[in-house]
């Protein structure tokens, strides 16, 4: 019996350990690792802008050594807090201390991971930008119900042996993924991470953080392939909805858009993309509707079947004729979380009319960033009104609406924006009775976001966002 006893306890101690080594929640288990501290001789200034949610991101990395990159941490693991090495496959090796890779629903974080950090931890890239960098943009949040932090971008010039702050300290005091961008413009050899400064205990995520090379190539404005402003960001002017890792407002970002997904109604809520000629090419439509498994195992995951027969169209929010540069951007556009049901006439008649004209506007020299959704329950389509599809697992909404801002091809786009820059927004009925002439139903984008709830231009000042969502759209549309 005695053996048996020590069995037992020797099975449970090693049970127990490993349970605690797979643990990424530190507040049942608290590790008093006592962080490898860094050599930090200099501080370099930088320009230091700071955005509410994901802010601008670039697109098209193709090298992490030439070309920029995006890390997102969702490629790693790292459960622990002790110091150690994690390789990324956007990116390249990191070195972690007092920080890991956390996966749990207090993670602030877009997909389904981001760095965890406390104390005086750091994280920081292992290997080198051998041509520098020209912009450096970190997202960062709370975690949990943590209090507030601060912490520095830094660099090394030396392969890591001793490093510089960079920019001014940021202080983390939001529980949403806010974004801060570094104006770095180094041309030299180069490596970067992020050490918390204060705070203690409290911890903070950061996610996407991103490097911006001169060979990026699109961003914020910066040239492009076919005499545009370049691929901007598809969420620049702010997270509508403030979109995370709830099921009902799910972040799902993809290259050609952004949008929030509701796993209840099987629709997106909305859907934000930039749009100008560096977006549009010779592809055709491919016509290849297809479920969406980037989405959660236990969500929603609406197939390309469960209209057919309803009366209502598989309506675009980002149109297919938006991204044709190449097929798979193209194809992209046919995911089912870009998909809502749509009454054909709504469809075929003002919805394409808009989309149309906003293209002409392309052509003659403007980009436009573009937010669309839809609110609301019940249409009519062409077998009738329709509350629910597919046994209720798809919402048939009330109306489809869009905004679009309209500038001149250029960059800095959310600087150049003014009390007298475009707008136009409408809010259409889903129903086969409506007009064939958008103009017919324009609104306020004060009207849209009173009808769901949404800030639609966030990053705007409040001074130049409040005329802007009060004014009715020039209705002669010249």
């Amino acid at each position: 019996m005695r053996l048996l006893n020590v069995n037992f306890i020797i099975l449970f101690i090693a049970t127990t350990l490993l349970i605690t080594s797979c643990n990424t929640n530190d507040d049942d288990v608290y590790e008093p690792i006592v962080s490898m501290p860094l050599t930090i001789n200099g501080e370099l200034d930088a320009a230091t802008n700071f955005y509410d949610n994901q802010g601008p991101h670039e697109h098209n990395f193709s090298g992490k050594r030439s070309s920029g990159f995006t890390e997102g941490y969702e490629s790693g693991s790292k459960p622990r807090y002790a110091t150690g090495n994690v390789t990324l496959s956007s990116s390249g090796n990191w070195t972690f201390s007092d920080a890991l890779i956390g996966t749990l629903s207090r993670d602030r974080k877009f997909g389904r991971k981001s760095v965890r950090m406390r104390n005086t931890g750091y994280v920081v890239m292992s290997f080198n930008m051998d041509n520098g960098a020209r912009t450096v943009r970190v997202r960062h949040a709370k975690y949990g119900n943590d209090g507030n932090s601060s912490w520095r971008l830094i660099a090394s010039y030396d392969n890591g042996a001793s490093w510089s702050f960079v920019g001014t300290t940021v202080n983390t005091a939001s529980t949403t993924l806010n974004t801060v961008s570094f104006e770095v413009n180094e041309t030299r050899s180069v490596r970067y991470g992020i050490s918390k400064t204060s705070g203690g205990s409290n911890r903070i995520n950061i996610d996407n953080l991103e490097i911006v090379t001169e060979g990026t190539g699109g961003g914020d404005g910066d040239g492009g392939n076919n005499g545009g402003s370049g691929r901007n960001s598809n969420i620049a002017f702010g997270n509508p909805s403030n979109a995370n890792s709830s099921a009902n407002n799910y972040f799902l970002s993809k290259p050609e858009f952004t949008l929030s997904y509701n796993n209840n109604n099987g629709t997106p809520n909305w859907v934000s993309w930039h749009l100008n000629s560096d977006w549009l090419g010779n592809r055709g439509r491919c016509n290849c509707f297809q479920q969406d498994r980037s989405l959660p195992s236990s969500f929603n995951r609406i197939t390309e079947n469960e209209y057919r027969g309803s009366g209502f169209h598989r309506g675009h929010i980002c149109p297919s004729a938006d991204r044709t540069v190449t097929a798979q951007e193209n194809e992209n556009t046919f995911f089912m979380t870009n998909m809502a049901p749509q009454a054909p006439r709504n469809n075929t008649r003002p919805w394409v009319g808009l989309e149309r004209y906003l293209r002409t506007l392309v052509n003659n020299g403007n980009e436009i960033h573009i937010i669309s959704g839809v609110s609301g329950t019940g249409g009519t389509g062409s077998n009738g009104f329709r509350t629910t599809l597919s046994n209720g697992r798809i919402n048939v909404p009330d109306s489809f609406w869009k905004v679009a801002l309209v500038l001149r091809n250029g960059s800095n786009d959310i600087n150049r924006v003014t009390t007298s820059t475009r707008i136009i927004a409408i809010n259409v009925p889903n129903d086969q009775n409506v007009s064939s002439d958008w103009r017919q139903y324009t609104t306020t984008v004060d009207a849209i976001e009173s009808l769901t709830g949404y800030d639609l231009f966030e990053n705007i000042p409040n001074d130049i966002e409040a005329v802007l969502e009060s004014r009715l759209a020039n209705r002669s549309f010249n």
